[in-house]
């Protein structure tokens, strides 16, 4: 899991190095410096920072993790926010330095908190968007599991104008539990089915129409190929099992890697852009009638900058679908309907609505 959001507590993560949000002095502060120098210990830590001291804004030393879990403390020197001169460029600095010294010292996973965010008064929002751009950017050509650590939700903000636009579309389209089909409001597919008479009444269908229950019409098309008969007492299957064998798709792992050429994109490229660990890759390839699971799928979607049609046809292979009444699959429409495929900043949004978080 290349890059994973998590609500947590940065000392007590068990990493080869977490990064303290430091000062230049390397004086133990307040805020994530003070809970690092403490779960530590506090004056051998500051032993070994007085040693290093002083660094510039944007770079970046390493000690020993001593009392934690972590084997090593990258120490980065955040910017003072005063309007946008020269923050960004050293806040990223920051994040590539740490993750360079983090790689020297053959680190394989790393922790961050949002750097600058706090009393140096980055807006979260711009310091959150910076984090996984930096990071994503160094991952893109790099191998190591990185983790971007907010301790509550009040660390952790999305651009206001996207979030006012997400949360327009989720009004717009979001079905909590209800929705109209054939005119009448949906009941709970997991409970209910609609019965023949009320779906003739409401469609004006004809005795002679085949017609689904409201569970079938939200299933996967494989498993819509029922006829009814006409005593409607039972469902009966299409064709025998060996006929529908005959007819079954290509299967998702066969689609993807022909996707994979048509793009002219390259395995490494695709798995980086999905946030997918390579070894997870490497089991779709080679994994004989693999499935994965519906995020692995979707990121892999994000990935290939797949149109919702597309997305939803590859989805399909894999025995998913979308659906308007999952706040999960909004959201990612709303991402893939705009042409937006950065997967951090759907990562970060996804983690604001509580929702599972794609790649890992």
């Amino acid at each position: 899991m290349p890059l994973t959001i998590v609500r947590n507590d940065i000392t007590k993560l068990t990493v080869d190095a977490i990064v303290n949000a430091a000062n230049t002095q390397l004086r133990m502060g307040g805020g994530v410096c003070g809970a690092i120098f403490s779960a530590a210990g506090a004056q051998e830590l500051q032993n070994a920072c007085d040693k290093l001291s002083p660094i510039q804004t944007g770079e970046a030393v390493i000690t020993k993790g001593f009392g934690l879990s972590a084997k090593y403390i990258v120490h980065a020197a955040g910017p003072i926010y005063q309007g946008g001169h020269n923050e960004e460029y050293l806040l990223r600095s920051c994040y590539r330095n740490s993750l360079e010294l983090a790689k020297e010292y053959e680190c394989e996973s790393i922790a961050f908190p949002i750097i600058s965010s706090g009393i140096y008064g980055y807006p979260k929002a711009e310091a959150l968007s910076v984090a996984t751009s930096e990071i994503g950017m160094w991952l893109s050509e790099n191998d190591m599991d990185v983790f971007l650590v907010v301790f509550d939700k009040a660390t952790f903000e999305i651009m206001q104008d996207l979030h006012n636009d997400i949360k327009s579309f989720i009004d717009e389209n979001y079905v909590d539990k209800k929705d109209k089909i054939f005119g009448r409001e949906r009941r709970d597919i997991e409970s209910t089915q609609l019965s023949y008479y009320e779906v003739k009444e409401s469609a004006n269908l004809s005795d002679t129409t085949a017609f689904l229950s409201e569970a079938d019409i939200f299933a996967p098309e494989a498993f819509k190929r029922i006829k009814w008969d006409r005593s409607l007492q039972e469902a009966q299957p299409t064709a025998s099992l060996i006929d529908i064998n005959k007819q079954l798709d290509e299967p998702f792992s066969s689609m993807l890697l022909q996707l994979i050429d048509a793009k002219g994109k390259t395995d490494v490229e695709i798995y980086k852009r999905a946030n997918l660990d390579r070894k997870l890759f490497s089991k779709i390839r080679t994994g004989k009638g693999y499935m994965p699971s519906k995020k692995t799928a979707v990121a892999l979607a994000i990935a290939l900058e797949l149109s919702l049609s597309e997305t939803r046809d590859l989805l399909e292979r894999a025995g998913f679908a979308l659906s308007r009444s999952m706040l999960f699959d909004v959201i990612i429409e709303y991402f893939i309907s705009r042409k937006r495929y950065d997967i951090f900043e759907i990562n970060n949004v996804l983690f604001e609505y509580d929702q599972p978080l794609l790649g890992g």
